[in-house]
């Protein structure tokens, strides 16, 4: 049986080689056509079309309005636990970062959009973790993503945000005043003390703002200025989708696909005060090799 199958495989191979000598030739141009086809069909992360329908605009309104009950909700019930632990400040950022991981993860289970995670062995690091930030839904990552033991670090108008505002200073998180540069320098000299003094972590956002596009904007140098003080790594969040997701300024929530990857901790050990805007770069392009075309500074 096994010689019979060699020689009738044999003769089918001579008989395909007869009929056509350039059959090789076929087959790797018909792989290749395929190859060319599946590459083409295959789905781009990188393009999310709206749908801006009614039905599409009414479920965001629903998403939106269960946000802000859920919101309310969590946000008494942790104002009221933290105006008893007035005399206690850690214990006030250490209550609201449970506030943070809870709320946020329950905002983000309500908007319901497809998420991945990616680098969570890094997501633990006593650091500086700073983040892009061009939606209301990094707010809500954010607060659920950072360790325990992690403060923001924010412009002091955000106490006027109804609801988080309020909530944002009685956990104790730190607040700059961007009026003029000298009080800015010395708000981040503060910030630096109170991190080094109770052993913390930071977040914040380096571009300063929102961006309306979602493409990245220059940074400011605050961070780098608090690594040099702390001495703490960097730990860069890349926010993908978030965009798309929710724009700024807009009230239309749609369920893009969001990714949020954290890269490997920068160590600014051997950091000096003339290499600041080195390290600014050093961090933008980081940025601008791992977000997406549509997310990149325009040229």
């Amino acid at each position: 049986m096994e010689s019979t199958g060699g020689g009738s495989f044999m003769r089918n191979r001579r008989l395909e080689s007869f009929l056509n000598t350039d059959s090789s030739t076929n087959v790797n141009e018909t792989s290749r056509k395929l190859v060319r086809k599946e590459v083409e069909q295959r789905p781009n992360n990188d393009v999310y079309v709206d749908d801006d329908g009614w039905i599409s605009g009414l479920i965001s309104w629903v998403r939106i309005v269960v946000c802000f009950v859920s919101m309310m909700i969590t946000t008494f019930i942790w104002a009221s636990l933290m105006l008893l632990l007035l005399p206690w400040p850690y214990e006030r950022i250490r209550q609201g970062n449970i506030y943070g991981h809870v709320t946020g993860r329950i905002l983000m289970w309500i908007l319901g959009n497809p998420l991945k995670i990616e680098g969570v062995e890094f997501s633990n690091e006593k650091a500086i973790y700073i983040s892009n930030h061009s939606s209301p839904i990094d707010i809500f990552l954010i607060m659920w993503l950072t360790p325990t033991g992690t403060v923001g670090v924010a412009k002091k108008e955000i106490i006027w945000y109804p609801l988080f505002g309020q909530l944002y200073v009685l956990a104790n998180h730190l607040r700059i005043d961007r009026s003029n540069p000298a009080a800015a320098i010395q708000s981040m000299k503060e910030v630096a003390c109170a991190v080094i003094k109770n052993n913390l972590s930071l977040i914040i956002f380096p571009e300063g703002t929102r961006s309306k596009s979602g493409r990245l904007l220059p940074f400011k140098k605050g961070f780098v200025h608090l690594a040099l003080q702390t001495r703490l790594p960097i730990v860069p969040i890349v926010l993908t989708g978030t965009h798309r997701a929710w724009r700024k300024d807009s009230l239309h929530v749609r369920p893009a696909p969001i990714n949020v990857k954290y890269l490997r901790p920068i160590k600014t050990d051997n950091w000096t005060d003339d290499k600041v805007d080195d390290y600014v770069k050093l961090l933008h392009d980081m940025y601008v090799e791992n977000l997406p075309e549509s997310q990149r500074p325009l040229s």
